[in-house]
């Protein structure tokens, strides 16, 4: 059955929200992409619609859209002064009480990062996924593969601290 496309909005859009914090992180970051998301579906409604996935395509278009902003924001930008101390955005910290492994998740490539979450938080298939991303089953497991390792690697670092106190 297909609904009309303010359904959809007013239904999905929780959804979409914490989908798009998964990708980038921060809750602004996730509105925007939600929102440019829903804007490009609302263009081509009546044809997405009609093949029966709107929240595929929507999925999609975040996906896409994070790893082309992400690319354009990923330039260095050198300052006179450095700071005192890191910045740790206060929603993380709510979000999460040990930042560690939020801090190692954010820390991996776009495309590794989107394919954890897909995979953990969304529970989706390699298939759907790379369907999703647009890419080969096996780029998914082999991204999965490199940021569980990546991921392994902080945890153990995280006990060792830990035991030993380095």
């Amino acid at each position: 059955m297909v609904e009309d496309f303010g359904s959809f909005v007013r239904d999905r859009t929780p959804a979409l929200l914490r989908y798009g914090f998964v990708l980038s992180g921060n809750p602004h970051d996730a509105a925007d992409l939600a929102q440019e998301a829903l804007a490009r579906l609302g263009e081509r409604w009546s044809k997405v619609s009609a093949r029966g996935d709107p929240e595929g395509y929507v999925r999609t278009t975040m996906a896409r859209l994070h790893i082309s902003w992400w690319r354009r924001r990923r330039r260095e930008h050198p300052v006179r002064v450095l700071p005192e101390q890191s910045y740790v955005e206060a929603g993380i910290a709510e979000a999460e009480g040990d930042l560690g492994l939020w801090r190692a998740v954010t820390a991996l490539p776009p495309r590794q990062r989107a394919v954890l979450m897909l995979r953990y938080h969304e529970q989706l298939s390699d298939e759907e996924i790379a369907r999703l991303l647009g890419v080969s089953r096996g780029t998914v497991r082999s991204q999965a593969a490199r940021g569980l390792d990546k991921l392994r690697d902080v945890a153990e670092s995280q006990v060792e601290v830990r035991v030993n106190g380095r």
